[in-house]
């Protein structure tokens, strides 16, 4: 990676992103919508977000291919690069576990794509388990070496999916990411009501998921989130209203 790459990264977005998590009052979180193209790119940016954050789900969806690193590494980056082209808004990437790329090679294919922030997940998608907390601590020091502050690191913690439910076990692995240089960790699925314990625990910006069922956005705000992220719920709600127009026009 090139310092020219780094350089531009950090001035075209990441401190602003990384600014937009800080000084957050309760009930006011980063709210970060997750386009899965350039038009739904450019359609949250005109309406006035910040920022926004690519879903794995979404786009992997709108590709034709299966969420969990079933899409091609080169197509998942060329379409967060269509993306990031079609907004002035920072853009932060879901890419899963990192596809198996070695850490410098995975910033500098994120800074290449335009992003300026990442997801990247603890869990062994082939195994169906939970990387070792160690191991994962290990891999984000490596980012975050490999990227300097050219990246927001969004640590996800994936407990509430693969492990222990509860909040010990996400404060657990989210002081090892902190402490590795994540921005931000991300207790995927867990209960609103746990999430101010896991902010206290851990010490740095929680991200919340918001889905059907779960409380708002501000809700989640209220109750300990920094940042709310919606995974590719808000491109399967468009695919339900294009599918609901299909059979209408069908009838």
């Amino acid at each position: 990676m090139t310092e020219r790459t780094k350089e531009r990264a950090v001035g075209t977005g990441a401190d602003v992103l990384r600014a937009l998590h800080l000084g957050r009052e309760a009930g006011d979180p980063l709210v970060l919508p997750g386009p899965w193209d350039a038009a739904s790119a450019r359609v949250f940016a005109d309406a006035g977000f910040p920022a926004l954050a690519t879903p794995s789900a979404g786009i992997a969806a709108s590709l034709g291919y299966e969420d969990g690193e079933g899409t091609p590494p080169g197509e998942m980056f060329a379409a967060i690069r269509r993306i990031t082209r079609a907004v002035d808004v920072p853009v932060t990437a879901d890419v899963e576990a990192g596809y198996g790329l070695p850490a410098a090679e995975l910033v500098e294919r994120l800074l290449e794509a335009g992003a300026v922030g990442c997801n990247l997940e603890d869990s062994d998608l082939a195994a169906g388990t939970l990387v070792e907390a160690g191991r994962q601590a290990d891999r984000l020091a490596e980012v975050r070496a490999a990227a300097g502050s050219a990246l927001v690191i969004n640590a996800r913690v994936d407990t509430y999916l693969r492990g222990e439910r509860t909040p010990a076990a996400a404060v657990e692995r989210g002081l090892r990411y902190a402490a590795a240089g994540a921005d931000c960790v991300y207790p995927i699925l867990a209960p609103a009501t746990h999430l101010a314990a896991i902010a206290e625990g851990v010490g740095v910006p929680v991200n919340a998921l918001c889905k059907p069922g779960t409380p708002s956005p501000r809700e989640l705000g209220a109750l300990g989130a920094t940042r709310v992220t919606f995974g590719g719920g808000l491109q399967a709600e468009a695919l339900e209203a294009v599918r609901t127009m299909a059979v209408g026009m069908v009838r």
